[in-house]
């Protein structure tokens, strides 16, 4: 039996996806064949740049927030897809090294009308990082809705 199904999921449901490390070959390596921009893959330009320093493409974090997501509920789930989101925001830049708390949370749920053996779970998700004074920085946040099987 699968550990989330649509029923499992709740308006105001928090579910921790865990921590990715930011490994600077890794993060290197999805710019320079994703997203080359000079201070994702140039230090001497990213010390230049506003950001201060090398950081991640936020596609990258993106992806490591994903994979996150894939470990901890997609893979024992009865998930079927997403039809897409309305928010991707990056708030403030990722460092290599840097440890991302991934956060999900449920903000709507609802049986399909047209399909009604499926269920529609709008999603929060963030990635937050240790800011200033052992607060968290929000780092990426993104609205999407997944598409999870019905249990019964």
């Amino acid at each position: 039996m699968v550990r989330y199904a649509y029923e499992d999921f709740f308006p105001g449901q928090t579910i921790e996806l865990g921590t990715a490390v930011v490994d600077r070959e890794e993060m290197l390596s999805f710019a320079v064949a994703f997203d080359p921009q000079p201070f994702h893959i140039d230090e001497r330009a990213a010390k230049a740049s506003v950001l201060g320093g090398l950081c991640a493409s936020g596609w990258f974090t993106c992806s490591l927030w994903m994979r996150q997501n894939v470990l901890t509920v997609l893979s024992d789930s009865t998930s079927q897809g997403s039809p897409g989101g309305t928010e991707l925001a990056w708030p403030a830049p990722v460092f290599p090294g840097d440890a991302l708390r991934c956060v999900m949370q449920v903000k709507a749920v609802r049986v399909s009308a047209k399909r009604p053996e499926l269920g529609l779970v709008e999603f929060t998700g963030t990635a937050h990082r240790p800011g200033p004074n052992g607060a968290d920085q929000v780092v990426m946040r993104l609205t999407f809705t997944g598409i999870f099987g019905l249990r019964g």
